[in-house]
Formats: structure tokens, sequence, C-alpha cells
């Protein structure tokens, strides 16, 4: 899938990956390209969490430190 969503262009890819475990998959009836597609989209989804996550440290520790502070802006209006 693409940012959009949406199924991309498929492009074919030299891997090496272990030959048993690829003997077991195919054994099993499970299709290579969609699991190694799929565990590279959790893979990247991961990566782009942690890099946001450390370009936006600072920005987070000072909300942070301003809740501990002040409290919640609206935490008068919560209704739990």
């Amino acid at each position: 899938m693409t940012k959009q969503g949406r199924i991309g262009t498929r492009k074919p890819t030299n891997l090496s990956l272990d030959s048993a475990l690829v003997e077991d998959a195919r054994e099993l009836g499970i299709n290579l390209s969609r699991v190694c597609e799929e565990g590279l989209r959790r893979e990247i989804a991961a990566e782009r969490g942690r890099r946001w996550k450390e370009e936006n440290a600072a920005g987070i520790a000072a909300s942070n430190a301003y809740v501990e502070k002040y409290g919640l802006p609206l935490e008068k209006y919560r209704m739990f």
C-alpha cells in the first residue's frame, strides 16, 4: 500500500531468505510476497513512529512539563 492506502505498482525484487523458512512457507501455502510486504509495512510504520517521537521529543517534553505545572487547560470541562 502507498501512503494513500492504495496498492502500488508491484516491483520484482530479489531477497535472500532462509531456505528452510521459504520451504516451510511454500508447504503451508503462504504467499511470500504478501508476507514480506506486510512485514515491511509494519517495519516502515514502526521506524516512522520512532523517528517522529525522536524529532518531536522536545515538544512532547515541553507539553508534559506544562501539564505537570499547570494541569490540563480544559480540565474543568472533563466528564470523567
